[in-house]
């Protein structure tokens, strides 16, 4: 089979890249399309996997404007490598779109149900849509539903292993105790008009008091953090989660991976998803606030608790057991499709 996968977001290149590797020996061929956002480019160069490069859109405009030019340059590509299936993630309204327009029928792996402007330019054009259990939208004749969790493509203990040479690298030691923080841009189509406001730099010093720092932003910081912002290579960053004390952060995507590696989440944002409602109601392993300011006193109470990580053990393994393994499921699902339309 000839398969044209693009990835449009960092997590999509850690969501694929055990089913890329694994497709490959199984003696299928793909074709790697790529937008620059963040570190994607690092990390599927980190991994070895061949990619063509392409250029993303902000604002409304742009994304209007980027559009058109996406889908032109995703259909040049697919008439010289003529794939027999298109995939993408997580509303990737391009991939959908071309499809159609080549007749040929693409999968669509969804996990967030607020990224309403996506999921319109995205659902009615695809063939299928892949969505987790827990997945609180009902998608109708196109939905197929799968018993794990997409971060468990690439956490799954089948496939993941921490490395503990990354405490080195970021100059800590064996059992020290550190704060991994995550700030968000807000610029993606589903964060327009939101904006988490509260005073970092308070927030930082008030953390610091209880175990080291280490920051991940998308966006730029107050010149009084930059400090604590670390060169992590992208590849290294679940080690990193999995060793942590404690996640604190705005993005939904981290939050869910630390959770199943077994680190608390404290996930500051008032959207609603299913994974990460399922993470926090039925396993206990994300703690969910709307907004730092009116919550900050119960946000570090919940940061000054001591052996709150030991108390998750459980509920991680309960998790698992019941959870499959996604990238084995991709597998058996994509090769018994076809080419279909």
């Amino acid at each position: 089979m000839r398969i044209l996968i693009d990835i449009n977001h960092p997590a999509d290149v850690h969501q694929f890249k055990f089913f890329i590797k694994d497709m490959k020996k199984r003696g299928h061929k793909f074709l790697i399309v790529a937008r620059n956002k963040d570190v994607t480019f690092k990390l599927l160069e980190a991994y070895g996997i061949d990619y063509l490069p392409r250029k993303g859109y902000k604002g409304i405009f742009g994304k209007t404007i980027g559009l058109l030019k996406i889908n032109s340059f995703l259909y040049k590509l697919s008439k010289k490598f003529k794939p027999d299936l298109l995939i993408g993630s997580s509303g990737d309204c391009y991939v959908a779109q071309i499809s159609k327009l080549l007749k040929k029928p693409s999968i669509i792996f969804e996990d967030t149900e607020h990224s309403k402007i996506q999921n319109v330019l995205t659902f009615p054009f695809a063939n299928k849509i892949c969505v987790p259990s827990c997945f609180i939208l009902n998608l109708g004749k196109k939905e197929v539903r799968y018993n794990s969790l997409k971060e468990l493509s690439y956490l799954h203990p089948n496939n993941f292993s921490p490395n503990p040479k990354v405490l080195n690298k970021m100059g800590l030691k064996k059992n020290e105790k550190f704060f991994l923080i995550r700030f968000v841009e807000w610029s993606a189509s589903h964060d327009i008009g939101k904006k988490n406001q509260f005073d970092k730099l308070k927030f930082i010093e008030d953390v610091k008091k209880e175990g080291k720092i280490i920051i991940s932003s998308e966006g730029k910081l107050p010149k009084n953090l930059e400090k604590y912002k670390k060169d992590i290579s992208p590849e290294d960053i679940h080690s990193l989660l999995y060793y942590a004390h404690m996640y604190i952060g705005e993005g939904g995507t981290m939050a869910a991976e630390a959770a199943v590696l077994g680190t608390p989440a404290v996930y500051i944002n008032q959207l609603e998803m299913g994974y990460t409602n399922e993470l926090r109601d039925k396993y206990g392993l994300i703690i969910q606030f709307d907004d730092f300011e009116s919550n900050y006193e119960k946000i570090m109470k919940i940061i000054r608790e001591k052996n709150i990580k030991n108390k998750l053990k459980k509920n991680v393994k309960d998790m698992l057991k019941e959870k499959d393994d996604p990238n084995a499921w991709m597998i058996k699902f994509i090769e018994n499709f076809g080419g279909k339309e």
